[in-house]
């Protein structure tokens, strides 16, 4: 029984070892699982999505103004070389223009006017003359040239019928003459008369021998006179019943000066009226008769039948606003609210405008400009209220 107690306690004592060793590893295994979750939890967590706790944008507000549509015209005239001071005023603030209508004058109107009257005057005169060169002299003067070449042709046909007569008459003085001294001649040599009386029939024949050939040369001097006079009168009636090409030109060109003429006087005096340049109406007049034009002009014009908003929406959320969006106005000194739908969105980006009393407020902020067509109701009710500041509320489009 001894011998086997020493195998004994072995036996029990291998046990014990066992239970320490299996007890250290158990603990060792509890450890390491211990540092796993430690080590794989906050992993966990890093790789969860974060909830967004933020609402979500629904519209984008800004400040703004009311305008009409085409925005507000300072309307005034070109003052080079001209008069700058206003005459007669036509209009009164709030009146309804037509475009192109006559508002006011400027006092150089009436010289100007006078200036194109004179001007049409000599359109009247040139177009006169060019018709008389058409039609050419005067139908008086064609008679009258006519009658003359009828008169020259008349003295010709009786000067030549004078001139023919006498030198028919000489022509027989001369045969007369001729037989006469022939026949002295005969009696002379038979000694019938003296040689003086025959002498005196030779001088009888010669006589009349120069006189037919003075009278021959008479007839042709005559004749080549009154036809050189013919011929005359023939090419002054050509020249008065002719029209020329060049007397034409030269007429038409003094019409076409004097119409040139004409509208440069008109210009002049557009330029000493004041007009409409559209459909629109006077929201105020910034210079009166009798006054130089003033820096902001004569009146401002503001076609007031369409009223918009333009909106100073910040730059950092111009990429919401998208054109055909329903906004929503509100001025503070009006009831109820102004509804309309983006229009026009800018395309430059510019410092804040529109005033704001707010101390605390980004006055250098980057806006972008975006137009808002009011709907007829709300634009008749802001028709009045040019310049206005209100607050917009565009609608975002939900997707």
């Amino acid at each position: 029984m001894q011998n086997l107690h020493p195998n004994q306690s072995r036996v029990f004592k291998l046990p014990n070892r066992v239970v320490i060793f299996s007890t250290l590893a158990l603990g060792l295994t509890s450890i390491a699982g211990s540092f796993y979750f430690l080590g794989t939890e906050p992993t966990q967590k890093a790789t969860s999505l974060p909830v967004d706790s933020r609402p979500a944008i629904t519209a984008v507000t800004a400040l703004g103004r009311i305008e009409p549509q085409g925005e507000v015209i300072q309307l005034s005239v070109s003052q080079n070389g001209g008069s700058n001071r206003v005459a007669q005023l036509f209009v009164k603030q709030g009146d309804r223009l037509k475009q192109g209508q006559v508002i006011g004058i400027l006092d150089s109107y009436q010289p100007r006017l006078a200036a194109l009257n004179r001007a049409k005057q000599q359109v009247k005169v040139a177009e006169s003359q060019l018709a008389q060169v058409l039609a050419g002299a005067k139908q008086g003067e064609i008679e009258a040239q006519k009658a003359t070449i009828g008169e020259i042709k008349a003295a010709l046909r009786q000067e030549t019928a004078a001139r023919v007569a006498t030198v028919k008459r000489l022509e027989a003085e001369v045969k007369n003459a001729e037989l006469e001294y022939q026949r002295y001649q005969s009696l002379q040599a038979d000694g019938a008369v003296s040689t003086s009386t025959r002498d005196s029939k030779k001088l009888i024949l010669e006589t009349a021998q120069a006189s037919l050939r003075e009278a021959i040369a008479n007839r042709s001097q005559t004749s080549e006179t009154l036809q050189e006079k013919l011929r005359q009168a023939q090419a002054t009636l050509t020249r008065i019943a002719e029209v020329r090409p060049t007397d034409v030109q030269a007429a038409a060109a003094a019409v076409e000066s004097a119409k040139a003429a004409v509208q440069e006087a008109q210009a002049q005096l557009d330029l000493a009226m004041v007009k409409s340049p559209k459909v629109g109406q006077i929201l105020k007049i910034h210079t009166w008769p009798g006054e130089i034009i003033s820096d902001k002009g004569i009146v401002e014009i503001g076609q007031t039948q369409q009223m918009y908003v333009v909106a100073e929406v910040y730059e950092t959320d111009i990429n919401l606003v998208k054109p055909g969006q329903t906004a929503t106005v509100t001025q503070l000194n009006l009831p109820g609210e102004l509804t309309g739908k983006v229009e026009q969105i800018g395309l430059l980006i510019a410092k804040k405008d529109v005033l704001n009393t707010d101390p605390a407020a980004d006055i250098d902020a980057r806006v972008v400009e975006v137009r808002i067509r009011l709907n007829p109701e709300s634009s008749q009710r802001v028709a009045g209220l040019t310049n206005s500041k209100v607050k917009i509320a565009i609608a975002l489009q939900q997707n």
